[in-house]
């Protein structure tokens, strides 16, 4: 049984009785042979018995039947709830679990779920369009013209999603997308991601979204620079929802500017402003040097989420982040990468003071930050009481500030997650003494209910509307 297959019937199985004739184009690869039914059962989700008995029992695979009846995960097995009649109208595929380190073997990833969707959008869409002739081929004859008959309602379900794409699956996903108004599969996208994809090939799917359903926007490694997001932009103001936007590694540098190119910036600062709903802005990699205010001082409403890692923000920057509308409602803060160990220390602090009262998750890995450096944060990290989680990893600490950070951290009551570097005097040593301490100590302040570890996947388990 391919999990593709699997895929596919999973989200077709409570279509109404119409859809079993649709489904069952699908299932040649599962009900065509006994033996791959019977092999596959313990691998089947018990919600696709149902769908797999319909197509069983009108294709008349007796011994499939069989094999279905005596492994029926439910306490009924009732025909007369099996065939009547339903009506679906949305099917939410959201949030399904993307590569992780909790996701097991046998789970796909989100870009072979967007491409098994959207293949069975194609096919279904097919299916449909010949049933629809054999249908109207069937009405002509000689009483034709003196018997109406009224045209069977085509089942139409809605299937929220979230997207994938890149250069590999472009092609397969635009005719989903093409096909969406006529097709008895409709899908209507909540997050969408594409990677390295021309502007063009980007701005022709953002088209095909349904408006009204669109959350988050992420568009990364796709060399955009300011002059591709003058194009891109004017295109997602139709997104009335959209409360996320993600450009990381858009390749974006105002150090040098040209006249022309100081209009580009003009034109994306008012693009963004256009975005009233925007609560998460991502403008990771890009050289922000000293545009801060221009990029965000004219949004509608203040950020929860900012990232800004790599940025080469300079001193200003930080000033005027730290006396914003943002500041006071930031949740999430990622300055990565940015040097705050010299100019933006001070400017770094006071923004951290401003932000106390709603900081939940703070990341400045590889910040160039010095034991002596962290010491003077600390009033300010401390007086963040609702903060969850921090991200110090790639800092030349040792492992005495360590240590002095897990001590004066221990007032956190809500923290749960920190990702801390390997000491700089324990690079030649082995690790396990450290962190077997650190272990010790959160033991016996009885804080084992936070999780210092050194392992950056489980930064990826986060998320800003998980916050």
């Amino acid at each position: 049984m391919l999990s593709g297959d699997i895929l596919v019937l999973s989200f077709l199985v409570k279509l109404n009785i119409r859809a079993v004739v649709i489904i069952r184009s699908l299932l040649p690869k599962v009900v065509s042979h006994h033996s791959t039914v019977h092999g596959a059962l313990e691998f089947i989700p018990k919600e696709l018995y149902p769908v797999l008995f319909k197509a069983a029992f009108m294709d008349k695979r007796t011994l499939v039947l069989q094999d279905l009846v005596q492994t029926w995960p439910f306490p009924v097995l009732s025909f007369q709830k099996l065939f009547k009649r339903q009506c679906l109208q949305v099917l939410d595929m959201t949030g399904l679990q993307d590569d992780g380190i909790d996701q097991g073997p046998e789970s796909m990833s989100l870009w072979s779920r967007t491409v098994t969707l959207a293949k069975a959008c194609i096919d279904v869409s097919k299916h449909q369009s010949k049933c629809t002739k054999r249908t109207s081929k069937r009405r002509k004859g000689p009483y034709s013209s003196s018997v109406t008959l009224p045209p069977p309602q085509p089942v139409s379900v809605e299937v929220h999603v979230d997207l994938f794409v890149n250069s590999t699956s472009y092609g397969v996903l635009k005719d989903a997308l093409q096909n969406n108004a006529n097709s008895v599969l409709r899908l209507k996208c909540r997050d969408f991601r594409a990677e390295e994809l021309p502007i063009a090939s980007t701005v022709g799917l953002l088209e095909f979204l349904d408006p009204t359903g669109v959350r988050q926007v992420d568009l990364r490694f796709n060399n955009l620079g300011l002059s591709g997001l003058r194009v891109i932009l004017p295109h997602m103001a139709k997104f009335t929802n959209l409360v996320s936007l993600k450009l990381p590694y858009s390749n974006i540098d105002v150090r040098r500017l040209s006249a022309g190119m100081e209009g580009s910036l003009h034109y994306f600062a008012t693009q963004l402003s256009r975005l009233s709903c925007l609560k998460e802005l991502n403008l990771g990699s890009s050289r922000l040097s000293g545009k801060l205010r221009q990029l965000l001082g004219d949004l509608q409403g203040p950020l929860e989420s900012l990232e800004l890692a790599f940025c080469y923000l300079l001193p200003n920057d930080l000033a005027y982040l730290s006396q914003s509308l943002h500041t006071p409602t930031l949740k999430k803060l990622d300055l990565s990468g940015n040097n705050l160990s010299d100019s933006l220390l001070q400017p770094f602090q006071h923004l951290l003071e401003e932000a106390s009262s709603s900081l939940l998750h703070l990341d400045i890995m590889e910040c160039r930050l010095m034991d002596i450096h962290l010491e003077s944060l600390f009033p300010a990290l401390c007086r963040c009481s609702q903060l969850r989680y921090l991200g110090v990893f790639g800092n030349p600490l040792s492992a005495r500030g360590l240590k002095n950070l897990l001590q004066r951290t221990m007032g956190l009551l809500y923290l749960q997650l920190v990702i801390y570097p390997y000491p700089v005097d324990c690079y030649s040593e082995n690790l396990p003494w450290v962190s077997a301490e650190l272990q010790q100590m959160l033991l016996t302040a009885s804080r084992t209910d936070v999780v210092w570890t050194t392992n950056l996947c489980r930064h990826n388990t986060l998320d800003y509307f998980n916050l």
